[in-house]
Formats: C-alpha cells, structure tokens, sequence
C-alpha cells in the first residue's frame, strides 16, 4: 500500500520539533509494511512541485493523509476527483478551539473552502473529544469521525511504576513541560500557584522543562514572585528520553494550558503512571487527571495551589490508569492507521 501525507508541518534544520507528532505517526504506518511518502509545504506551488516529482518516479498514492486542513487540501481534493484516491483527515489544529479563535477569524471564502475538503473526506481524525467538538461547532461536517492518538516513545513505557514510593521522602517533585507560550500554557498562572503554596510549605520543588517564545518573559516573572530559591528548577529544552527521566523521578505533572488540541505530555504522563493536575484541556479529561477548572488556574492561585498540595500529598492518591496506555505506543497507533486505510479502499467505512 502506498500512502502520501500531505502536511504544513514536519521537523527539519530549523526545528526539529514542529509537526514531531506528524513525523511519528508517519514512522508509525511505515512500520506496517506501507510506504509512505511526505509533501511537506505551506506554500501551494511547492506541494505542486513536490508532487510532480513524485510522479515523474512512477510513484501513486492508494491513499492519502491530511495532516492539518491547509491549502494542500486542494491536491487530496484533486487526486480524489481525478483519480479517484480516498484521502482521510487527521487534524491537530487548535484553531478550532474557542479558547484560539483562529478560524472564526478567516475570511468566508476560506472557511468554506476547509469545510469543503472536510466534508469530501473518507473519515475525519481529531485527536481528542474535545477537539472534534471545536471543529463542529466551527461547522466542519465529515462523513465519519473518530479519533487518533499521537504516539509515545517506547521509553516513557520502562519504568511503568508509581514514582511515589516514599510517602516519607521530604521532598516532592512536581513537573510541567511545555514550550513557553504563554498565550496558550499560562505558566505565569502555575507560577502564581507555586508562590501561593511556597508561602505555606516549602518541601516541594517545581521543575520546568522546555524553552519558547514567552521563556525570558516568564522567567522574569518568575524572578519578581521572589520565591525561596531552590524551589524552581528550570531545565531548559530536553531530549525526549530526558523528559520520560524526569517524569519517572517526578511524584506529579502540572499543565496549566489555556486551551491543548491534544496535550502529548498527558498521554506521556500516564504511560509513566505519574499523576496529573491538568486544567480541562486536549485529552486531559479522558485521562485519569485531577482537572483544575480554568478560572482558578487563571485567577485564582491560592485554589491552584490547594489542588496541587491535596495531590502531591496525599498519600490515597495514586493513578488508576483509567485509560490503556497501550494505544498511545507506536504500534498500536500505526495498526490503528492501516485499518483506517484499509477500510477506504474497501469502501466500507
């Protein structure tokens, strides 16, 4: 089988981040034996140029894969009608979301234009519940929906233990990871939190990982909360094994997102068994996370920082792994991937 991924995001030189989970999710199909290839632009006459050259190889797609509702849904809308190929959607856009507003800010023309190659698709895949439902209160109908997970590196899987081992251990690690935007992570919110909670314990650290846009900026905030020193530690950019060391290590995760399409690092967090305070974003809820309502992570710090104390230290509270961990590895997402493909070109989903 050969499919195509058409996608505005994919690492590179530049960074090597951006669209990670398209490049993961590719690797993951190629696992099942399906050779795929990738067209990767935000520029339409680049992904028509890509294309030409992979005709001149002789190569055809049997199915293609929109990654992101873009301009390059026109070529999937084109080889459909011209060539009859089924092309399935899977989004991770938060543009959707209310919280963003991102497409209620495009012109008409081009609101209807993605609601068109939505609707012409085989199946439409969101990343989570709450994601699909901003896509559909946006107007975009599909024949089908369902949803796909973004993969886990096997690693976060190896020490799929409870990190709290020693009730008695005196101090208590507690991590948030993110990439500084502050718009959509609202760490400033989690930092106010930390200084609410510093003021009445101090047998604690919080250890930020990552860098971003808004990092100098958050941590000159940071700087002027004047919390005791030692109890923020910050890491800088990590590998993703660093990241799975550090949750292994960590007795909680803390995301304080305004609005997530999907949230990897909670899919991450429950592979390692380590317990969540998650505002209700991306997948958040159909995690086993204790959810922090979003006006006391925005506006109230003294509430926020209850949550994070009655989860830190209570000693009755340990995750239950209300979800299967095992759908987030590769596998699984990849054989998840091929029935989706097989099912287009039997025609029966």
């Amino acid at each position: 089988m050969n499919v195509l991924f058409l996608t505005p995001w994919y690492p590179s030189e530049k960074d090597t981040m951006a669209g990670l989970f398209v490049l993961k999710h590719e690797q993951a199909v190629r696992a099942q034996g399906i050779d795929v290839r990738v067209i990767h632009s935000q520029k339409w006459t680049d992904t028509w140029r890509q294309w030409r050259k992979l005709r001149r190889e002789g190569w055809m797609p049997d199915v293609v894969q929109l990654n992101v509702i873009q301009k390059q849904g026109l070529l999937a809308l084109w080889l459909k009608k011209h060539w009859h190929i089924p092309y399935i959607i899977v989004e991770h856009w938060s543009g959707y979301l209310p919280e963003n507003g991102m497409f209620r800010q495009m012109s008409a023309l081009k609101q209807h234009l993605y609601r068109r190659i939505a609707a012409d698709a085989e199946i439409v895949l969101s990343v989570s519940q709450r994601h699909a439902h901003a896509m559909q209160e946006c107007g975009i109908q599909a024949k089908k929906w369902g949803q796909i997970h973004n993969v886990v590196d096997d690693f976060f899987f190896e020490e799929n233990q409870s990190p709290i081992t020693d009730d008695q251990s005196p101090i208590k690690t507690l991590l948030h990871v993110s990439c500084f935007d502050e718009r959509a992570k609202n760490v400033k919110g989690l930092l106010r939190a930390a200084k609410m909670l510093s003021e009445k314990r101090q047998d604690w650290r919080l250890v930020l990982v990552g860098t971003g846009v808004d990092y100098a900026e958050v941590r000159t905030f940071a700087d002027s909360l004047n919390i005791p020193d030692g109890l923020l530690v910050w890491t800088g950019e990590l590998t993703p094994r660093e990241v799975a060391e550090q949750m292994h290590k960590a007795d909680a995760l803390v995301l304080s997102s305004r609005y997530e399409t999907y949230g990897v690092v909670l899919t991450e967090a429950v592979a390692a068994n380590l317990p969540i305070i998650s505002t209700p974003v991306g997948i958040a809820e159909e995690t086993d996370a204790l959810i922090v309502p979003q006006e006391i992570a925005q506006n109230k710090p003294g509430r926020f920082a209850e949550f994070i104390e009655s989860t830190m230290w209570d000693t009755d509270r340990h995750t239950n792994k209300a979800m299967n961990a095992e759908r987030f590895t590769s596998k699984a997402v990849g054989e998840k991937l091929k029935q989706v493909y097989d099912s287009c070109l039997h025609r029966d989903i």
